[in-house]
């Protein structure tokens, strides 16, 4: 049902057609951490699977995440995914995209 979701909500962006200028400019300004949370918040992971996954309190990965929104001017997690998948960052396919 996840994906079902996300898919859906990945569509109503595109369909949109909204120009994102931060994208203009790939993931500038993001941090090696900050990229691995954005990784793994595309796979769908919580706040807590983060934590686990990279060691991390649950407080460091909501701050991580809030830098990511603040930074890429997203305005939820879904928009998170957006962006990953749009730069490039994780493909359709499951793979990591360069880090």
């Amino acid at each position: 049902m996840l994906r079902a979701v996300s898919g859906c909500c990945c569509s109503e962006f595109v369909r949109q057609g909204e120009a994102r200028p931060q994208l203009a400019h790939g993931l500038t300004g993001v941090t090696a951490r900050e990229r691995e949370v954005l990784r793994l918040i595309a796979r769908g992971l919580t706040n807590f699977d983060i934590a686990e996954e990279l060691g991390l309190g649950v407080a460091m990965v909501k701050t991580h995440v809030r830098r990511l929104l603040d930074k890429l001017d997203a305005h939820d997690r879904a928009q998170l995914v957006i962006v990953a998948y749009e730069t490039g960052l994780v493909s359709a396919a499951g793979r990591m995209g360069p880090a």
